[in-house]
């Protein structure tokens, strides 16, 4: 997919959306890419990769995969940033499951934003997902440098105080929270307990709120 606008449920914040790689194999139960036709079979599309990329854009790179995942060829992701490089005026959006790929990594030279999915603190009700461990997100987070931030999204039942001391601990430089907008019928938290995790949340960085979280505060 080329560059595009951004639109729908991605972060409000963000301007453009770019997947040269497509696909994802965690297989997580509510996966967004599938429900566009992008299973697990992952590939690298070589026309995308020679997208213009203008700048002073806001690109959030592979919201159809998970291009960190363990399955991507190194030399792959690194065709990715090369191109980014091309155009360093922008800023550059990375999320993964699997941060600890970041580390195998140069970003010199790039303006990037690097984060995570960190949806509650323990998955609930035999929630399936292929995914590294919630923990292990967390742990790796916190020694990544740079600027960082960590996505509640969808947003599912969770402890309150193991769910702030984790995200307390990556220090992120802000936070987005949203729930699940295509009916997977997750298990999720009340309003309070929503109210309470932002209140608690908001006293040591920055919550963004995404639109679909309007359903769990009425």
């Amino acid at each position: 997919m080329a560059l595009t606008k951004s639109k729908g449920n991605m972060y409000s914040w963000v301007t453009d959306l770019w997947s040269p790689i497509r696909g994802c194999q965690f297989s997580c139960d509510y996966c967004y890419a599938k429900q566009y036709g992008y299973g697990e079979e992952v590939h690298l599309n070589l026309e995308d990769l020679r997208t213009r990329l203008g700048r002073g854009k806001i690109i959030f790179v592979g919201h159809l995969s998970d291009m960190w995942g363990f399955w991507v060829p190194k030399e792959s992701i690194q065709a990715v940033l090369n191109r980014c490089r091309d155009f360093p005026e922008n800023q550059y959006v990375f999320q993964s499951k699997d941060p600890s790929r970041f580390k195998e990594f140069d970003f010199a030279g790039l303006n990037v934003l690097l984060g995570t999915t960190i949806e509650t603190n323990r998955y609930p009700g035999g929630f399936k997902t292929k995914a590294p461990s919630i923990d292990f997100r967390v742990s790796t987070m916190t020694r990544l440098q740079g600027e960082r931030f960590v996505t509640i999204e969808p947003i599912m039942l969770f402890n309150l105080e193991v769910l702030v001391g984790m995200i307390w601990s990556i220090r992120p430089k802000f936070i987005t929270i949203g729930a699940d907008s295509k009916g997977h019928h997750l298990l999720e938290p009340s309003k309070n307990e929503i109210l309470e995790l932002v209140r608690r949340l908001s006293a040591f960085t920055e919550i963004r709120e995404k639109r679909n979280l309007e359903r769990l505060l009425r």
